[in-house]
């Protein structure tokens, strides 16, 4: 049985005056990508510059200046961000949702550049910043759970990840004719991850902290961190939702062109 059944009746017939089909959103996939890279840069140059010079030890003043206000203001901006967005989807979604074929076709290119811009953030957390922290705690003694690399890893890059998952979850939800009414379980999954980790990410700190030193990636302590792997995986059944769809609008969207030529 399809996870999400197909309704018929949804864009059904094509716009009137409506001859070309939407753009891929370029520029905006190289601007989020550069802003990113920005952000990501000036975080790894920060952790470069102020980690062994006054994130070693957690009880110094010059710690809690340096790195305990970062760790407040990531927070606090995500914090933000995540509180306006969710119910500003929310209270603004279109509850007929009767759009042209057009500008549906026009959203799910935009869900595709929203991907790429994540695979990005994904790639800086797991293969930069999480790097990063297992070496960190490899060469120096933990005295507290804030060290440098977790604040950025674990209250910076992953939250801003997972902030973005729950609004894009929000969106399509409430954008998106295909989804009304109804809820995607490979997306469902893949937004789900981050909050079923969450005791594992708690028992991981707490365990490295006062038994298991070691930060070997293949250690019992980290098995649970697999549960963010599969979630991850969600991602291809989801996919294979949206290529559906978008190969139905792209016959009726290119219907009028074929009848002109």
């Amino acid at each position: 049985m399809a996870v999400i059944a197909q309704d018929q009746g949804v864009a059904a017939s094509p716009a009137e005056g409506i001859t070309e089909a939407p753009k891929f959103p370029v520029m905006m996939v190289f601007g989020l990508c550069a802003l990113l890279l920005v952000v990501f840069g000036a975080l790894r140059w920060y952790q470069n510059e102020y980690s062994f010079t006054v994130g070693l030890d957690y009880f110094e003043p010059e710690f809690q200046t340096y790195w305990m206000t970062l760790f407040w203001a990531q927070l606090g901006v995500l914090g933000l961000v995540g509180a306006i967005a969710v119910p500003y989807l929310w209270f603004t979604r279109d509850t007929s949702l009767n759009v042209t074929p057009q500008e549906e076709l026009g959203r799910y290119y935009m869900i595709l550049s929203i991907l790429a811009v994540g695979g990005l953030i994904l790639y800086f957390a797991l293969n930069i910043f999480t790097e990063a922290d297992a070496a960190w705690h490899q060469v120096t003694v933990r005295d507290t759970d804030f060290t440098p690399t977790h604040i950025i890893l674990f209250y910076g890059v992953l939250p801003m990840l997972f902030v973005g998952v729950v609004v894009a979850f929000i969106w399509i939800h409430t954008r998106m004719p295909d989804f009304k009414d109804r809820i995607s379980i490979p997306l469902a999954v893949l937004a789900a991850g981050p909050l079923l980790i969450a005791p594992n990410l708690g028992y991981n700190e707490w365990g490295h902290t006062f038994f298991y030193a070691e930060e070997l990636f293949g250690a019992p302590i980290h098995w649970g961190f697999v549960t963010l792997g599969w979630a991850f995986l969600g991602i291809a059944g989801f996919l294979v939702q949206c290529f559906d769809r978008m190969a139905q609008l792209t016959e009726i969207v290119g219907e009028p062109v074929k009848q002109e030529v």
